[in-house]
């Protein structure tokens, strides 16, 4: 059973990880504010929701390398963006994370 934390209406299936990318820093230095459209898109996001795990031809289930929580950094243009309730998310692979961020 997939783990969740916050209420989303959506669950991961096999070796795919719900996530929520983390703000971008909205000022640089020298004070200077940069607008929505000109920010980079952060290859960071705090895990939502776990898929179950991906399932072998032997039948076995391999286990998830992150859990709910976890801060992730993954491939630049990985995964599949989508919106749920005016909230941004996106669903990656477990291939696709390449590290946790340690806190």
């Amino acid at each position: 059973m997939p783990e969740t934390k916050e209420k989303i209406s959506i669950k991961p299936l096999a070796d795919r990880v719900v996530a929520k990318r983390l703000e971008a820093e909205e000022t640089v230095k020298g004070g200077i504010i940069i607008p929505d459209s000109a920010k980079k898109k952060q290859e960071m996001a705090k895990v939502i929701a776990v898929g179950p795990g991906k399932v072998t031809d032997e039948n076995k289930t391999l286990p998830m390398p992150v859990k709910v929580g976890d801060v992730i950094l993954m491939d630049k243009y990985a995964g599949q963006e989508i919106t749920i309730d005016d909230e941004e998310y996106i669903i990656v692979k477990a291939d696709d994370i390449v590290a946790t961020v340690q806190e």
